[in-house]
């Protein structure tokens, strides 16, 4: 497909730019916003950006809905998330290549995205009947006693350029069959993948003839994420970005008294034992590191190998870094797309002049290659334990490789570092298996065993602890922070009774 074909599919003209599906979602007199194709570096579309006045018809419109959405019963709200799922899966194709297309990420990556996107409202689906509260026993007679789950409000999700559609599916999906409405500010850098969803859950609710639950935004952090943190008709505020924009973020919304969903930064770490199968946790390794260019929140930051076997796997690692083909992220057999932006690659080049002035070595790769676009090659770096940059995430594929003598020097090494979202070691010795697991182990909200840090299943609740923000989104449990718990009391006995044989006589 071409560019053109790509977004015609979307409703989206390159020759009008500022077309939007609905007339509230941009005002004519407002900036554009410019999309690249990190491939290039060559304009793909521009999009009208929203001002205050725009925010405030979009903020209403969810929080009007949100009043008749919530008395819609879960199993009905499930029905309008099938249907959703049901229309990506026919634009999945097209939605993956404008994934491709305006991220840099690879073509199967793109396509991986939009599954993510189906199997979450597949997921939903079935949570839309499974909306549990608990019944618990009075200790007063003829007294019921139980909990439930309420509709919370408007949800508000900021959104990173990385995934730029399946982490609002996290909560999109899921906040809709709790009976919310959604308020999505995607990244400034993925504009027309947002537009390209935003329009097809425009033509589901059209189906089902309702308006106002899934709703976009477009514009920058300023002036449209700020407001958004600050509204008080959205109670949670799901935020994906840098630790440092995460402090702000919780700052803002805890003045409030909201609630956030943090995803912040991650410094992820493989551990590599004796016993390890090599060649495998070389192949996680390399797909960790490498994917995405290495601009996962998951992405493998360290890899801290025994030094029993350092050599062995740090000479098939560069092997296997010298045979990734980097290039167009739509052509297939490309492992490896570009970075997002130039401000990424100057990031990139920045951390590897650290890494020099600290006394790293550069194994393979660490430049910048010289063609249109933002590429650069995967860089594997000699690390030692005082190399401060390699405490700190930067966004690109940097891979910092250290040796230690046994597995609590391992798990000391991995834990060292302030982010703890994504950790995995590779072992056949289910001791280390069962101790990297036990409260003495990883730290991280993910740990894995003879899989790599990236590619969590949506099953699971996706997070990570300390400065990665305490967030969890997607699978299990998470669903109960959409919601608001409500203790209910019904006294059928006919007397007033007090709690703790409390006596209040008149």
């Amino acid at each position: 497909m071409t560019t053109e074909e790509i977004l015609r599919t979307f409703d989206i003209q390159p020759s009008n730019p500022g077309a939007y599906a609905m007339g509230w979602l941009a005002s004519a007199e407002s900036r554009e916003l410019t999309s690249l194709n990190p491939a290039t570096g060559a304009v793909i579309a521009s999009v009208r950006q929203a001002d205050a006045a725009t925010y405030e018809r979009v903020a209403a419109t969810a929080a009007g809905a949100f009043t008749w959405w919530r008395m819609v019963p879960a199993p009905k709200r499930g029905e309008v998330v099938n249907a959703l799922g049901n229309a990506l899966r026919a634009h999945k194709e097209a939605l993956g290549r404008l994934v491709s297309l305006e991220m840099g990420k690879v073509l199967s990556e793109g396509l991986g995205e939009v599954q993510e996107m189906i199997d979450m409202c597949d997921f939903a689906v079935g949570l839309s009947r499974q909306l549990y509260g608990l019944s618990m026993h009075s200790e007063r007679p003829r007294h019921r006693m139980y909990e439930q789950w309420q509709p919370l409000g408007p949800v508000g999700v900021i959104s990173s350029f990385n995934f730029p559609v399946a982490v609002w599916s996290w909560n999109a999906a899921i906040a809709a069959v709790c009976g919310d409405t959604v308020i999505w500010k995607p990244s400034s850098h993925t504009p027309l993948t947002a537009l390209a969803v935003q329009h097809i859950c425009n033509h589901v609710m059209a189906r089902f003839e309702i308006d106002g639950v899934f709703n976009l935004v477009v514009g920058s952090g300023r002036e449209v994420g700020q407001r958004l943190v600050d509204d008080p008709r959205v109670p949670l505020v799901s935020f994906t970005g840098s630790t440092n924009q995460g402090r702000n973020v919780a700052r803002s919304i805890a003045s409030r008294f909201g609630r956030s969903i943090l995803e912040l930064g991650g410094n992820n770490a493989i551990i590599v034992m004796p016993d390890a199968d090599v060649d495998m946790a070389v192949r996680a390794a390399l797909f960790a590191a490498v994917g995405t260019a290495g601009q996962r929140c998951t992405s493998l930051r360290r890899l801290i190998v025994h030094e029993s076997v350092a050599d062995r796997v740090v000479a098939k690692l560069v092997k296997a870094y010298g045979t990734v083909r980097i290039g167009d992220p739509q052509q297939r057999g490309i492992l490896m797309g570009p970075l997002v932006s130039e401000e990424a690659v100057g990031d990139m080049m920045a951390a590897l002049d650290k890494v020099r002035a600290e006394g790293g070595k550069i194994l393979s790769g660490g430049n910048r290659l010289d063609r249109p676009g933002f590429f650069v090659e995967p860089t594997i770096v000699q690390a030692h334990k005082e190399m401060k940059i390699a405490e700190e995430e930067t966004f690109a594929p940097v891979l910092y490789v250290y040796s230690v003598a046994n597995i609590e020097e391992a798990i000391a090494l991995q834990n060292s570092v302030k982010q703890g979202l994504s950790s995995a070691i590779f072992t056949s010795n289910l001791f280390s298996a069962e101790r990297f697991l036990s409260p003495e182990g990883s730290d991280c909200g993910i740990a894995n065993v003879n899989i790599g840090t990236s590619g969590a299943e949506i099953g699971g609740a996706f997070g990570g602890e300390k400065e990665t923000g305490g967030g969890r989104e997607a699978g299990s449990d998470s669903w109960k922070q959409y919601m608001r718990r409500q203790t209910c009391t019904i006294n059928y006995s006919g007397d007033l009774q007090l709690a703790q044989g409390v006596k209040f006589e008149v």
